[in-house]
């Protein structure tokens, strides 16, 4: 069963906006539903349980000004789970990729979650963000820098954030939806005719977050 937990906007804000559909995608235990629920609920629970399949929760947040609604589906990481995630890669407009940054195991194993994601999102210009999470711990395994590289090399968004202190969480999600309204194609084409103007990334403005995508050469 799939669980719905919604988290509204404030209240008197437009409701006919753009809805997303997200993914969040990585090994087990880097802390994707911490993400999520750090996200949607502004929670953290030290105890929570692995997924199960799949969960999903939507949130409705403002981007630049504009009402956006995210349908975010969490994926489970353990490999007896894997066949049931094709299926929910159809139709994302963006996919979160996660690994723990005190575990450089999860950090190894994002070229099989990007063939993965080439598989099933080939077609399509998916926007696509690395998060290196768990920020907050002592024992780093993988440097910053080694994050930062992956993603240049592979034309990916990237900001590392910690589930815990809510660091950078807000902040990725919103870096994210930015990226995915500037690229042609992944949204309601009729959002243009209300308007909609897109304001410069923030993270432009606060680069040491490094979160806005960069025109790598």
């Amino acid at each position: 069963a799939v669980s719905v937990r919604v988290a509204l906007s404030s209240p008197g804000m437009d409701a006919a906006g753009l809805t997303l559909k997200l993914l969040l995608v990585g090994d087990s235990a880097v802390g994707k539903s911490s993400l999520l629920l750090r996200f949607t609920d502004g929670a953290f629970d030290p105890a929570l349980k692995p997924t199960v399949g799949v969960d999903f929760k939507v949130k409705k947040m403002m981007v630049d000004g504009h009402l956006v609604q995210l349908a975010i589906w969490d994926t489970a990481g353990q490999e007896r789970f894997r066949t049931l995630t094709p299926s929910y890669y159809r139709g994302a407009q963006g996919v979160v990729l996660v690994y723990d940054v005190t575990r450089k195991d999860t950090f190894a194993g994002l070229e099989s979650w990007l063939n993965e994601l080439e598989v099933y999102t080939a077609k399509s210009k998916t926007v696509k963000m690395l998060v290196g999470n768990k920020t907050d711990k002592p024992d780093r395994e993988v440097e910053r820098k080694e994050g930062l590289q992956f993603a240049r090399k592979r034309s990916l968004l990237f900001i590392e954030t910690s589930a815990k202190t809510k660091d950078g969480v807000h902040h990725a999600f919103e870096e994210l939806v930015i990226k995915i309204l500037q690229t042609p194609g992944l949204w309601d084409k009729s959002a243009q005719k209300r308007g909609v103007q897109l304001k410069e990334s923030s993270a432009k403005q606060d680069k040491s977050l490094c979160g806005s995508y960069c025109p790598f050469a």
